[in-house]
């Protein structure tokens, strides 16, 4: 199955937010929208992706840092300072099982994809599992479907 394949299926809608946009705002559309990411953008190119992860890392990093001294309110920080920078991205001719290894591989739970260099879609890991899953049930279907039909 390609990546084309799974956003026809899912649909693709995408989040995204500019570079310049504060944490906080992106941390409170995120929890409203029950978003796991946001593909960073900037000058209609995808420059970075921010996920529940880097808000958590930050909000360890600070923390850690307050004991050292004050620091600048973590709401105020803007995406730029906290995103995946460069993230890997999809093409829609992917294969499915291509890009759940360069998931594995690489830790990344969302990868936006892009095609002609436009933001088409976002997947998730769960997006993948999910049709890996589906895949297996209905090759086993079939497998127990002709067991049971042979002579």
């Amino acid at each position: 199955m390609k990546i084309v394949d799974l956003l026809r299926e899912k649909g693709g809608a995408v989040s995204t937010a500019p570079k310049t946009m504060k944490l906080s705002e992106c941390v409170i559309m995120m929890s409203d929208q029950n978003l796991g990411s946001l593909v960073v953008i900037d000058g209609g190119q995808v420059i970075g992706l921010l996920t529940f992860r880097e808000v958590i890392n930050i909000l360890a990093k600070r923390q850690k840092e307050l004991r050292q001294g004050p620091t600048p309110p973590v709401a105020e920080l803007t995406v730029d300072t906290v995103m995946i920078r460069n993230p890997i991205t999809a093409s829609l001719d992917d294969e499915v099982t291509k890009i759940h290894d360069l998931m594995v591989s690489n830790h990344q739970r969302y990868m936006p994809v892009v095609e002609d260099q436009q933001l088409v879609g976002v997947i998730s890991f769960y997006d993948i599992a999910k049709v890996i899953i589906e895949s297996h049930v209905r090759e086993n279907g079939l497998l127990k479907s002709y067991i049971s039909e042979f002579p």
